[in-house]
């Protein structure tokens, strides 16, 4: 029972390997039946060629842009188009005025409208909501009862906003089935009739909103998170943290002492009163109308509701990203192409191939049939990383680089590195006189340790370059981590359950010579040990122990002092009758 219980667990965790590849696959094959997913990974700009778009800056006013301005839209476009998923994209100045934006592929109308997205973003009270969907014609308000402002307006939540025109736009406003004609930017100092569309905890809603009160431009950062409660302990729930400028404070305090009036006043007669809202409006679209429940007067609002963690960081993203200096319009957009080609991914493929030729010659020179095993691994975590770009690929968007390609083949020497200890630890278990199950397990032991802290430090050199670095280098870096971790599955999942089911068997159990675990040829030292160590020329070959190593050493004990003198001068020899005498 003791010898099968390790071929068992192997199997199953062999087992465990093939479900995770028929896992895989079969995600992959439903996102190809679909139409939405390629079995080949997607390329980046510099591989594939793509579509330029240069943006034109519109400035409100007659006013000019300056450079301040235009470094800041770069950094936000290039933030939206990161979040967005788009990999590899170039974005940088032209003319130090017009924004040239270099996307991989033909870009999405969803990337298209996030890179125009202008920086029309502010924050206006509301005044009236009502039934998302349009009133049908007969029923709306006739024209001889439509309202009529009887004077100035107070501030941004007086009725005398809600004119004619204004409830007319409401009234046949519909966001249920929203229309998709591209509407003129609303002027800041006149309302605004906008939807808040649907979410899956919200339905849609329909508003009629003040002039801008507060502008995007004066949100210094948002962040999402836990909220607290009054004791300070953290609920469930989730909200969004804003925190305004200096000069947007004393502005917001203002306000929410208006409104909170509005919304004390309406509990106090058990109603709620939409005038004690406060909309968020991104290009005219409300994304939140959250009530003001209190007087901020330090400029740091918190918007609490029916917020998940993915909903909360999608709104704080949106805070701190959505508003831009300046707005832009395609100016022009043409095809590019690949801007180092065909022939330097053929050039790269073939570095590839031959550097994986040499491992494998390198492998079944040193290590005889046992090579094979280390092929066979190569292939399986070949197989896990093509897989598992080609999904991201998919669900993130994620591009392969000529800069990523160079990351694979890197990881092709890294990863037969941690096969190579695996082999050499269980070789010196062997030297020590072991069998080979028990090497196996010995070996392992003593390796495990070593392949887990030399990932561990490809993993962090990945991290840091990934978070450090920008451009093409973020494109290494990530190919570099994911074969890593590719690299750690392997190697507990398949080579070392290998190798638990090959120690059983006959030819490797037994020593065959072509199995590179013969006891008559570990004395050698190899020419690589693993981990970067090579043979040193001072380094002899490690004799093997008999297997009657027990004997010997009593033998030894029982000596006398002539005798181990005499032996260690070489000058005793042992008689076939097993007496000793002396040359």
């Amino acid at each position: 029972m003791a010898r099968t219980g390790p071929k068992n667990s192997a199997r199953r965790v062999l087992t465990w390997l093939g479900a995770i590849f028929v896992v895989l696959t079969a995600v992959l094959a439903g996102g190809v039946m679909t139409g939405h997913a390629s079995w080949a990974p997607k390329l980046a700009l510099d591989l594939e060629g793509g579509t330029q778009m240069i943006l034109a800056p519109r400035v409100e006013g007659a006013s000019d842009i300056n450079e301040e301005q235009l470094n800041q839209a770069v950094a936000i476009i290039r933030q939206r188009v990161d979040g967005s998923g788009v990999a590899e994209a170039e974005i940088s100045t032209q003319s130090g005025r017009n924004v040239v934006v270099s996307l991989p592929g033909t870009p999405s109308k969803e990337t298209r409208d996030l890179i125009q997205a202008s920086a029309d973003m502010n924050f206006r009270p509301v005044i009236a909501a009502g039934d998302p969907a349009a009133v049908p014609a007969e029923q709306r308000t006739p024209d001889d009862k439509l309202p009529q402002p009887t004077a100035a307006p107070a501030n941004a939540s007086d009725n005398n906003w809600v004119t004619g025109d204004v409830v007319k736009e409401f009234e046949a406003l519909d966001c249920v089935n929203p229309s998709t004609e591209k509407r003129d930017r609303s002027d800041p100092a006149k309302p605004l009739v906008a939807c808040e569309p649907a979410t899956d905890k919200t339905p849609a809603a329909k508003y009629i909103l003040g002039p801008v009160e507060v502008k995007g431009q004066d949100i210094s950062d948002s962040t999402f998170s836990q909220v607290q409660g009054a004791q300070g302990s953290v609920t469930n729930s989730w909200g969004v943290n804003i925190v305004f400028n200096g000069d947007a404070t004393a502005k917001f305090k203002a306000v929410t002492e208006r409104l909170n009036q509005f919304y004390v006043a309406a509990q106090a007669q058990g109603s709620d009163d939409p005038k004690s809202q406060f909309a968020i409006v991104l290009d005219d679209k409300v994304i939140s109308a959250p009530r003001a429940l209190a007087v901020i007067t330090d400029g740091k609002p918190q918007i609490t509701g029916n917020f998940t963690q993915a909903s909360a960081k999608a709104l704080s993203d949106q805070l701190r990203y959505g508003a831009l200096p300046i707005s832009f319009e395609i100016q022009s957009q043409e095809q590019i192409s690949a801007t180092l080609g065909g022939d330097q991914l053929r050039l790269g493929l073939l570095a590839g191939m031959i550097g994986l030729l040499l491992v494998v010659v390198y492998s079944l020179f040193q290590y005889r049939a046992l090579g094979f095993v280390t092929i066979a691994s190569l292939v399986v975590a070949g197989l896990l990383t093509y897989l598992a770009i080609a999904i991201l690929g998919w669900t993130e968007n994620y591009r392969l680089s000529l800069a990523g390609v160079a990351g694979l083949i890197v990881a092709i020497g890294q990863t037969a590195d941690s096969f190579i200890v695996y082999f050499e630890r269980i070789r010196d278990e062997l030297r020590d006189g072991r069998g080979l199950v028990s090497a196996v397990e010995n070996g392992w032991k003593r390796a495990k340790r070593t392949v887990l802290a030399s990932k561990a430090v490809n993993l962090l050199a990945a991290l840091v370059l990934y978070f450090v670095a920008v451009g093409n280098v973020r494109g290494f870096a990530f190919t570099l981590g994911l074969t890593a971790l590719a690299d750690l599955l392997v190697v507990f999942m398949f080579t070392h359950p290998m190798l638990q089911v090959l120690a059983r068997t006959k030819f490797f159990g037994e020593g065959h010579r072509f199995s590179g675990l013969s006891p008559d040829r570990l004395g050698a030292v190899p020419l690589y040990r693993g981990a970067g160590r090579l043979r040193t020329p001072d380094e002899k070959p490690t004799p093997v122990r008999p297997r009657n190593a027990g004997a010997a050493a009593e033998a030894e004990r029982r000596m006398t002092i002539a005798e181990r003198r005499l032996a260690a001068k070489g000058q005793l020899t042992g008689s076939s009758n097993g007496s000793k005498e002396e040359k």
